[in-house]
């Protein structure tokens, strides 16, 4: 089996992401960034600073695990995007997550409940 294939709905490329790189791939499944915006968001949810030591390398790894694409906006700015496998790779994440949650019709609904409150932001 690759290490892209999956096992029980998550394949080990998504097993072994960070859940600082799993949150960069959810900011970016929103529309492509350059750096600063990510940086921006990543502080806005830990509510905390984020220097630039940690976001880089992490995005290099993203870029090259093919799970973000890596473009030049201009000269000094880069602007990332998710690929379809980072889209795949959020999809399975939150799949199995759910899978997880989800035991009970009320918990179901629960989640039903957040993703209508999404929608109509």
């Amino acid at each position: 089996m690759s290490e892209a294939q999956s096992v029980s709905g998550v394949s080990r490329i998504e097993r072994d992401l960070t859940a600082f790189q799993q949150n960069i791939l959810v900011i970016l499944s929103e529309e492509a960034r350059y750096g600063l915006a990510i940086k921006r968001e990543l502080e806005q949810y830990y509510g905390s600073e984020v220097n630039h030591g940690r976001l880089y390398p992490n995005l290099d790894d993203l870029v090259e695990m093919g799970l973000v694409e890596k473009s030049e906006l201009d000269k000094r700015t880069n602007q990332y995007a998710l690929t379809q496998a980072g889209h795949d790779a959020v999809i399975d994440q939150l799949s199995w997550v759910f899978s997880r949650f989800a035991t009970t019709k009320s918990r179901a609904d629960e989640i039903r409940a957040l993703v209508d409150e999404a929608q109509q932001e």
